[in-house]
């Protein structure tokens, strides 16, 4: 099998803009990680509560199966799931693999290696970027969690516990009941607003096909006004080609909710990160997103800069797809976070696709890819099959 030897070469790149050395700096990094099927060991269903408004969680829940007959209505949902449709309604939508993940299923999906996944992930988060900032990251997005408990019982893991993060978390409406979410420091990030926006994507036969929401959440990073869009964009289930509409269409999706909020309040700083299935050069986020490949192509059509452009021409991969290296994992910025000097709000000082050799697999088929969670339905102890991106940004001490 064809080895994707530059995974082990990751760390060796890097996009690094301009410095002042022997400045004070005040640094934060901010980062996602695909947790590949964060599940707890439990069979869930999605419950609906249309009586309470669609921006508070409460509207739709994950809650277990067994739990349903304590619950108003036990009646499962046929219309479409969409949330204007779903207001004053109590309803269940059963996911599909629900029991996927549970101790009777093929996976065996038991406490143990549940909390052996927790701690993985919990261990990487931790060191996203710390070479730089000497502490965890600031923001984290987290993609591929089952529900708010799985990321309650993260954040509450002894490496995360001290710093004391928050949760932005809405369930979607994917079918197996995927979701994206964003963890960040309290004492730094202070959210103003939040929501989810729906993916609208339909199959051949002009049924809806459902997946991850975009969430977006706006707030200030140490008294700084940005906002993080956190992304996972429709898979290449059926080819690249006949797969590509799911992912124009989210890309259409982000680009009006990052323009609402540029052309809003021109001066806030824009992160859209995530799994986008795509690469730099791809339809969707070249000429739909319209993200460029360096700062001298920003301008007032163009404000939106893909910092992993120089990663992928240098054949840094954060993926192997069909045994063919990707680099679907993503870090885009609006233009007001590029400077080449170290100034009084932050800039972009570094990005990274983070692959210390401990998520590198050694040995074996697999070799330089990421060690990943599962060998199908065997659980290996492993991190993930993407290797996680952050960006570090800086700015003068005050």
């Amino acid at each position: 099998m064809k080895k994707i030897v530059s995974f082990v070469f990751l760390m060796a790149f890097c996009f690094i803009f301009g410095q002042q050395k022997g400045q004070l700096r005040k640094v934060a990094t901010i980062g996602f990680m695909n947790v590949e099927n964060l599940w707890d060991t439990i069979a869930s269903a999605d419950y609906i509560d249309g009586t309470k408004d669609v921006s508070n969680p409460a509207f739709h829940r994950s809650v277990p199966i067994d739990s349903l007959k304590y619950l108003e209505t036990t009646e499962e949902y046929r219309g479409e799931w969409r949330d204007d449709l779903l207001k004053g309604k109590k309803v269940v939508r059963h996911q599909i693999l629900a029991d996927d993940f549970t101790y009777n299923s093929a996976k065996n999906w038991n406490t143990k290696n549940y909390n052996i996944k927790i701690a993985n992930q919990a261990k990487v988060i931790s060191e996203m970027g710390a070479q730089y900032t000497k502490t965890a990251p600031v923001i984290v997005g987290l993609i591929e969690v089952e529900n708010r408990q799985v990321i309650e019982d993260l954040i509450k893991h002894p490496l995360l516990a001290k710093y004391d993060y928050g949760i932005i978390h809405y369930n979607s409406y994917d079918a197996r009941g995927i979701d994206v979410a964003i963890i960040y420091q309290k004492r730094r990030f202070t959210p103003s607003n939040s929501l989810k926006k729906e993916i609208k994507i339909f199959n051949d036969d002009g049924k809806r096909a459902y997946t991850r929401d975009i969430i977006v959440a706006t707030g200030f990073l140490d008294n700084e006004k940005i906002a993080i869009f956190m992304n996972h964009w429709p898979a290449r289930s059926g080819g690249e080609a006949r797969s590509l509409p799911r992912r124009n269409a989210a890309a259409k999706v982000l680009k009006q909710q990052m323009d609402s909020i540029r052309l809003k309040d021109p001066t806030t700083k824009l992160f859209a990160m995530g799994d986008f299935n795509d690469d730099p050069v791809n339809t969707s986020l070249k000429n739909i997103l319209q993200a460029v490949a360096s700062p001298k192509d920003l301008s007032p059509e163009t404000p939106y800069l893909n910092l992993m452009y120089p990663l992928f021409k240098k054949g840094v991969a954060s993926l192997a797809y069909q045994d063919a290296p990707n680099l679907f994992d993503q870090i885009i910025v609006s233009g007001n976070l590029i400077s080449d000097q170290v100034g009084k709000e932050y800039s972009v000082y570094k990005t990274e696709v983070f692959a210390p050799p401990y998520l590198i697999n050694r040995e074996g088929p697999w070799k330089g890819y990421p060690l990943r969670s599962w060998n199908g339905d065997q659980f290996t102890g492993g991190y993930s099959d993407h290797f996680p991106a952050f960006v570090v940004v800086q700015r003068e001490v005050q």
